[in-house]
């Protein structure tokens, strides 16, 4: 090939073969030295008369070309070849009779190549900046584009030495030459010069940094001999010659001739490599059919029908190798450093498709046409940006660390995720499995322990199928997930893949199949290709279609406006058809459309049709650059930009100068800001470690002026007091544009015109550092905005935001200010924090403990930082201490980094914190990533959200942090399939989106081509789905079923062509739609559930729900705390059966939720049981019931209903989860409970005024529930393991709060409303209550549990809520209950008028209490007898409740109140109420008289319990109603105490009280008393609250006697006695124990169950 070779460091020559060149990576050092050794050789070799005729020749060549316009030059060498022997050869051989398949022998044989070192110039001939832009006429012409301009670059520079690809020209050889040229050519080099150039070079190359050469370039024409001719006239006949379009016309070989026919002869012929010559490279060939075939014919070692042919050069061209990157060296001040230039394979095409790409032809092209224009700006900026092609190299080296062969890296299946629980290896569980072997019709079942291998449980099925197992290899066995594409991992035991644990969970089959590495689709692996394809940053993204197609549009607009304001009629068809393309859905004719288009196979082998979209963007691309083609034409000269000269440096520590700049102007200011706004003004921030480093600058207050546009323009210099030598490398320059409303404007954008303060408009962030060079020049910024009142519009919802450009000046020094890392101090000696005076020791204590750096002070970190070197021991203590740092200049960086040198490594979650955007430091951020390094793929994907989020915060692209991700990403299928989904959400972010659309382009390019493809087809998915919901969330009525059944028509036509995984899970695929299956929900979202069939024969259907119009990034951060959550208690063993089912943010306000089977809301549960099922107790158990009708099942389930609601009720409170109702809690038949919809989260409840409308108590807790819990409606001690687990998974996470904090910290850049400020994780901290010790976070959250189960605003929620779905569903039938004590509702009709109704009386009952009935007459017309309902107090209330919701507009009687103060006579009281309730009845009477209302009537019908035989004439008695005596009767149960003993405190806590006795049989109302024996004035006594009617109470209360030493103690005995509290007589006595505290250590706590007996009490 080519050679490239200049003065400046660069270098490009042909590569090895490919095996060398990859067996080692030649870096820059041994590049220039072998360079160098070459040329002492050849100048050794030529002698110094050889060099003179050279460089004579060279010179007045030169002179000749004085006259030609000076532009950019590509400089192009090619090898002398010294083909002395190969003369002799071709001599002996008749040419013009040799076969192909002789010439094929002639070409391969191993003498047709010298390995002879070609001789170049050693005088420097280019200058340091040289540009490659060149693009080729339509007469085969080579011109130069404009400076600025890009041109149609087609090569990529590569990385280490590989050859290079350049487009053909027209009848000529792709080295240049013509069969018919003169065989005898110069060694005086062509010179390249504007109009005029040589005709047969075609080699432009990619878009680097621009020189600017002084003069003419050399190019060294090759050399032929004779006898090679005839071997290129032989090749021009063959058939690879003439499909090439090689054979051409006679007046194009003509035309070719005469431009060279006036070369002269050559002197001498070097050797050339047999294939130098020839241009075969793939990417310029018509490629094969797909990758598959290709990898089919090497491993079988046949052809394959779509790569045969006759021509012998077939087989030459599936034997080259793509091309990779190239290693570009640029000299700074005498020192080299890196940079690299990528460019996709796509901009590689040929010299006739670039003829048609200029207007010569409209016809199709074969070849590559269609990806010329593809990102052909952002190419020349990506050539010119150093930052990206730093990214680009250093992405390239990374995956080279993960070759395709490796099948540990790359196994191209999903490994099924792993979570260790605790115990799980001697854990004795045993789990039955059923595998299924290809051999058997039968599946194999047994059962193993749960901590056997997976190797081992492979060994077991085998022995089902192989008598000897010493022949079998048992490695190339794995199991396979039925109806899942994921794998067991084979190293872990069974028990702890994510699989097995759900399986054990929902109590279902284990279902595997065994299968071997050969037969497992492996469809996602890389390939050798994948490898060798070089690194694009865009070429693989495809952006929002409506939001990146209008960007495009404006910018074209801007285009035309810059050019005189020109539109050709080219441009604006482009832009119908693009709109087109985006906005028209495609119909049933576009699928045929396409089907006819797949047809015409590209050569890249895709199989898929051309995209639509894509042909548009081409279109139009080749439209605006005829028009730029058109403007160029029209300029008469344009100026040669001079080139720079070298400058000095000066370290940044040594700059006294102040920062300064120069704001000069906004350009591109919309027309309504000129109307909207007077004056304009911006604040200029510096901030480092997201703070201040200096008080904000404001600029001066200016309006908008107009020369050919609107713009904004200060001139105002900027000057910030702070030298640079102060400045941290990681410092930025925030820019904020801030507007003033125009006072007398009539359309103001703002609706309230009280507000007439400035509105921020925008903003922007520049690193002042950029590659440690302090930024200079010129920069134009290009500033986001969003205008704030259209924060909840529509407006903002489509993103519609303007695009301002800031033009900033900084100062042109005579030097480079580089900014050089320091060195770390000397280690400093570390201090013992035992030796710190004890109130030092105490304060530096307290604040070590605390769970993250929200809470620290001025004064607490000015401590922290002078004591730090006492902290080594508390290794979770650095982020504290380096947010404590004073400063981060240059001076101060060695301290910091001798400590973070010495400082003992941080756990991967506790280097989390180091992420944040309080540490913006490289070296502690490079630190951080390298302590995250440990963690496992399962746990990276668990915290992946932060990590993408953390990406927001580091200063620069090419970071430790984005090569982790990318390197964990080509090593798991599942985080790369994860990452996607994560960096392609986050593409809306308005300051953020180019960032991450960069690092998804660095994914895309090393993902491989199959997972690329694979995520092209959910995204496409994805769209189809998107549409579908919007059409029906659009229509109304019975059109809603209409327009989705035509909405997956069109889906199923995606899937007649694909299998797809869903981007929920990549364990599933999908291979068609159940389309019958499929509905909508009723909700306002209107989200779809989607019913897809699943590719695995052995998998069940696959249902999720899909949702528009809701952003569900809130949803996905509330369910991954609730899982981390429960990982968590996994890990400490205690299994709380959560249910964790997936969702995913696919877009902006789009997404999809996975739908649990079995589950229904517990409004549907309730509603059930009539409207008012909320206020009954029974609903949820007897809907278990019905799933579950024997008792074990019950048992199984009530148990499984204790544990989730459990660990639900402390997920929901530490988080803060709001906006709970019925219709959001759901309940599967196996008793677990969940919750879902998660809007309202961190205490942001619904608001009505200054009170919560919903979420009045802790959490959701209600007797229904509790009946549950209980196994019915008294508390049991089932109630108690129900509070120790709350408590126990309250406290394990309290452990954990540092982790929440962080990850939600990491989170308050995302964008959520109610995660934005520090107030948020406020919330959290106050939640867990970090200075607690954990019996007093016991007790807390104890009452958090009687506080939330006696909430009776839940359960009247609950009723709202039923009563708003019932308005919107229809009216309830006459069979549905409307109170909670009737079975049925009645009416006037059904039961006849009331005329009067009355309280006659009340009487005692006993049953199941004690508490008094009232009697009711009521009387209605046409009856002469009265009849008699019995009511109690509650029952009366609830109708009066019922009755202001029903009637609001009613003026009700007061109701009597239901709170009596003090122990007044229960019979007193209930006379009173008679009398309250008997003129509330009569009060009523006019307004219930003259309504019809079925509540009323539903109240005053008989009831069963209303007969004679208990009505008022068969009073239940109790038969023995004398009390018992207080020390009288039977004792029995068990108390469950703690006791500790801390800073001359005891501490008693009473937990539980189970099975106490009672005399009568009653429920008693115990409560706990204790004494400290002796004590003779009883001042040691300590009593507990009151537990009402209960024979299993719970307590959880701490009882604290103080001021008593352990000496004292041990003489002391603790006596506690058990009483019931009774209203109408004395407190009795239910059992005590006596402990003599001698017998317990107090130095630790005692937990224990003590058994009461009738000891004396006091």
């Amino acid at each position: 090939m080519a050679q490239i070779s200049s003065s400046n460091g660069f270098k490009q020559c042909s590569s090895p073969p490919l095996a060398a060149s990859r067996s080692k990576d030649v870096d820059k050092e041994e590049a220039l030295q072998m360079e160098a050794e070459a040329l002492a050789k050849m100048q050794k070799e030529r002698g110094v008369t050889g060099n003179r005729q050279t460089f004579h020749s060279l010179s007045s060549t030169r002179q000749k070309a004085q006259t030609h316009n000076k532009q950019e030059h590509d400089l192009m060498v090619f090898p002398e070849s010294d083909a002395k022997g190969m003369e002799d050869k071709l001599s002996t051989i008749d040419i013009e009779k040799l076969t192909h398949a002789e010439l094929e022998k002639l070409l391969l044989d191993d003498s047709f190549e010298s390995s002879k070192v070609p001789a170049l110039p050693v005088t420097p001939i280019l200058s340091p900046s040289m540009s490659s832009q060149f693009y080729l006429a339509p007469a085969g012409q080579r011109r130069q584009w404009m400076p600025g301009i890009p041109a149609p670059v087609t090569c990529t520079l590569p990385h280490i030495y590989p050859s290079a690809s350049y487009a053909k020209q027209t009848g000529v050889f792709h080295n240049g030459f013509h069969p018919g040229m003169s065989p005898c050519h110069s060694r005086e080099p062509v010179y390249l010069g504007l109009p005029r150039q040589s005709q047969y070079i075609s080699y432009p190359l990619a878009a680097t940094t621009p020189f600017h050469p002084q003069g003419s370039l050399a190019i060294y024409p090759p050399v032929l001999t004779p006898a090679m001719a005839q071997v290129f006239d032989k090749i021009a006949s063959t058939s690879e010659f003439l499909k090439n379009g090689k054979s051409g016309t006679d007046l194009e070989m003509t035309a070719i001739n005469s431009a060279v026919s006036n070369l002269p002869a050559s002197e001498n012929c070097g050797d050339m490599s047999k294939f130098d010559w020839l241009d075969l490279d793939p990417l310029s060939k018509p490629k094969v059919d797909s990758v598959e075939t290709l990898n089919k014919a090497e491993n079988d070692g046949e052809k394959a029908s779509s790569m045969t042919a006759e021509d012998p050069w077939d087989a030459v061209l599936l034997e080259e190798k793509l091309l990779v990157t190239c290693h570009l060296e640029r000299k700074v001040n005498g020192k080299s450093s890196g940079a690299t230039v990528t460019r996709s394979q796509s901009l590689n095409v040929r010299t006739t498709q670039l003829a048609k790409f200029q207007g010569q032809t409209s016809q199709k092209d074969n070849g590559t046409t269609g990806k010329l224009t593809e990102n052909v700006l952002l190419q020349e900026i990506e050539g010119q940006n150093q930052e990206l092609s730093a990214f680009s190299q250093a992405v390239t080296k990374l995956r080279t660390k993960f070759p395709y062969a490796n099948r540990q890296t790359n196994p191209g299946f999903v490994l099924s995720p792993v979570m260790l629980q605790r115990n799980i290896n001697g854990e004795s569980a045993s789990i039955k499995v059923s595998i299924e072997i290809e051999e058997f019709q039968q599946p194999v079942t047994f059962t193993c322990d749960v901590s056997s291998s997976v190797e081992l449980i492979i060994m077991q099925a085998l022995c089902w199928v192989h008598d000897d197992l010493n022949e079998v290899d048992i490695g190339s066995y794995i199991l396979k997930v039925c109806g899942q594409e994921e794998v067991l991992q084979n190293k872990h035991c069974i028990g702890s893949h994510e699989y097995i644990q759900n399986c054990r969970k929902w109590d279902t089959e284990i279902k595997l199949q065994l299968l071997t590495h050969s037969v497992i689709c492996s469809d996602l692996a890389r390939t050798d290709n994948d490898d060798r394809t070089p690194i694009h940053l865009t070429k693989h993204l495809h952006k929002n279609q409506h939001k990146a197609v209008d960007h495009v549009i404006k910018t074209v607009r801007k285009i035309c406006s810059t050019l005189d304001c020109v539109e050709t009629p080219a441009i604006t068809e482009s832009v119908k058809k693009l709109r087109r393309a985006v906005n028209l859905p495609r119909t049933k004719n576009a699928e045929r459309n396409g089907e006819e288009n797949r047809k015409n196979v590209t050569p890249t082998g895709s199989l898929q049709p051309e995209n639509p979209l894509k042909v548009s963007i081409d279109h139009l691309t080749r439209a605006v650059e005829a028009l730029l083609q058109l403007h160029m034409n029209s300029c008469s000269s344009s100026a040669a930009t001079s080139p720079e000269v070298g400058k000095s440096t000066k370290e940044a520590w040594t700059a006294t100068e102040h920062l300064q700049f120069t704001i000069f102007a906004a350009h591109g200011i919309s027309s309504g800001w000129v109307s909207n706004y007077e004056k304009y003004y911006l604040i200029c921030s510096l901030t480092h470690n997201g703070k201040d480093l200096f008080k904000p600058v404001q600029s001066k207050k200016v309006g908008t002026y107009k020369n050919f546009f609107y713009l904004i323009k200060w001139d105002e210099l900027i000057i910030f007091p702070i030298q640079i030598s102060q400045l941290p490398l990681e410092s930025v320059l925030c820019l904020t544009l801030f507007g003033i409303l125009n006072q007398s404007s009539g359309s103001s954008p703002d609706a309230n015109k009280q507000r007439k303060g400035p509105e921020i408009l925008g903003q922007v962030s520049l690193p002042l550092f950029d590659f440690r060079l302090l930024t200079c020049g010129t920069k134009l910024l290009q500033l986001w905005t969003s205008h704030p009142h259209h924060a909840s519009g529509m407006a903002s919802k489509k993103g519609n935001m303007e695009r301002i450009v800031l033009q900033v000046d900084f100062p042109s020094h005579a030097f480079d200010i580089e900014y050089k890392i320091p060195q770390a101090a000397k280690a400093a000696v570390h201090q013992s924090i035992e030796t710190l005076e004890k109130p030092l020791r105490q304060r530096l204590l307290a604040i070590l403990s605390k769970d993250n750096t929200i809470g620290l002070s001025k004064e607490d970190k000015e401590f922290l930082w002078e004591k730090r070197h006492y902290c080594h021991s508390h290794t979770n203590s650095l982020p504290k201490i380096l947010v404590s740092a004073p400063h981060w200049d240059w001076a101060s960086l060695p301290e910091i980094y001798s400590l973070l040198q010495q400082w003992p490594p941080l756990s991967p979650l506790a280097a989390l914190e180091l992420l944040d955007s309080k540490f913006a430091d490289q070296e502690v951020r490079n630190t951080a990533v390298n302590w995250i390094e440990t963690l496992s793929d399962d746990e990276l994907t668990d915290f992946l959200p932060q990590f993408v989020q953390a990406l927001k915060y580091e200063t620069y692209l090419d970071s430790a942090l984005v090569r982790f991700l990318l390197s964990r990403a080509l090593g798991s299928i599942r985080i790369a399939h994860y990452l996607y989904w994560l960096l392609k959400d986050t593409l809306y972010d308005t300051k953020f989106g180019v960032r991450y659309e960069q690092i998804l382009g660095a994914f895309l390019s090393v993902c491989g081509k199959r997972l690329r493809e694979e995520l092209e087809k959910q995204t496409r998915l994805v769209q189809l789905f998107g549409m579908v919901a919007e059409r029906v969330k659009q229509t109304s009525g019975s059109a809603r079923q209409a327009a989705l059944q035509n909405g997956m028509e069109r889906v199923q036509l995606f899937f007649l062509k694909n299998k797809c995984r869903l981007p929920l899970n990549p364990s599933l695929v999908a291979k068609e739609l159940n389309i019958k299956a499929c509905s909508f929900f009723s909700s306002n979202a209107v989200p779809l559930k989607v019913a897809l069939i699943n590719a695995d024969p052995l998998g069940e259907e696959i249902n999720v729900m899909f949702k528009v119009g809701e952003d569900l990034r809130q949803d996905m951060l509330a369910l991954q705390m609730i899982k981390i959550m429960d990982k968590i208690w996994l890990q400490e063993g205690l299994d709380l059966r959560m249910v964790i089912f997936k969702c995913l943010s696919t877009g902006k306000d789009r997404g999809m939720v996975e739908l649990v089977s079995a589950s229904d809301t517990l409004r549907k549960i309730q509603v059930e049981y009539g409207v008012t099922g909320s206020f009954k107790d029974k609903p949820l158990a007897e809907w278990l019931r019905k799933y579950n009708p024997t008792e074990e099942e019950y048992e199984k389930a009530s148990e499984n209903f204790i544990y989730s609601c459990a660990g639900c009720c402390v997920a929901t409170y530490v988080l803060g989860i709001c906006d709970r109702h019925n219709d959001n809690i759901m309940l599967r038949n196996t008793g677990h409970m969940f919750h879902i919809d998660f809007g309202k989260f961190l205490g942001h409840a619904q608001m009505f005024g200054s009170f919560k409308s919903r979420d009045r108590a802790p959490f959701v807790l209600t007797s229904d529930m509790a009946y549950v819990i209980n196994g019915g409606e008294k508390p049991t001690i089932r109630f108690q393991l129900f509070v120790d687990l709350c408590c126990q998974a309250y406290n394990l996470i309290r452990k954990h709060a540092s982790l929440f904090l962080n990850l939600l910290s990491l989170m308050l850049s995302s964008g959520l409303p109610e995660l934005s400020g520090v107030q948020d994780l406020k919330y959290v901290q106050d939640a867990l209550q970090p200075q607690t010790t954990d019996a007093e976070a016991t007790i807390f959250f104890t009452r958090l549990i009687e506080s939330s189960l006696g909430s009776v605003a839940t359960k009247f929620n609950f009723f709202i809520h039923n009563l708003a779905q019932l308005r919107f569903s229809g009216l309830p039938s006459n069979d549905e209950p409307i109170l909670s004590f009737s079975a049925k509702t009645y009416s006037l009709k059904q039961d006849g008028r009331i005329k009067q109704a009355s309280v006659f009386t009340y009487q005692k009952r006993y049953n199941p209490d004690k508490h008094y009935i009232y009697v009711v007459r009521v009387l209605r017309e046409g009856q002469v007898e009265p009849t008699f309902v019995f009511r109690t107090f509650d029952e009366f209330q609830e109708l009066h409740n019922k009755l202001g919701i029903l009637f609001p507009l009613w003026k009700l009687p007061g109701f009597p109140n239901k709170m009596v103060l003090g122990r007044t006579h229960i019979k007193d009281v209930a006379a009173k109420r008679k009398v309250e309730l008997n003129s509330y009845i009569q009060m009523s009477s006019n307004n219930l008289s003259k309504s019809d209302c079925d509540l009323v009537y539903t109240f005053f019908h008989p009831l069963l319990r209303d007969d004679k035989v208990d009505g008022i004439d068969g009073i239940a008695r109790p038969t023995d109603a004398s009390p018992s005596s207080p020390t009288s009767g039977k004792v029995g149960g068990e108390v469950k105490l703690s006791i500790s003993y801390r800073n001359s405190t005891l501490f008693i806590m009473v937990m539980h009280i189970k099975d106490l006795v009672t005399e009568d049989g009653a429920d008693p109302n115990p409560y706990v008393k204790t004494y400290l024996l002796p004590d003779t004035h009883k001042t040691s006594k300590r009593k507990t609250k009151i537990s009402r009617k209960t024979r299993n109470p719970t307590f959880n209360e701490m009882l604290v006697y103080n001021g008593y030493s352990m000496e004292t103690l041990k003489q002391r005995e603790l006596q506690l006695s058990v009483l019931s509290a009774e209203s109408l007589r004395e407190n009795f006595f239910l059992g005590g124990i006596t402990l003599s505290l001698k017998d317990f250590n107090l130095s630790k706590e005692t937990v224990n169950w003590y058994r009461l007996t009738a000891v004396p009490y006091l």
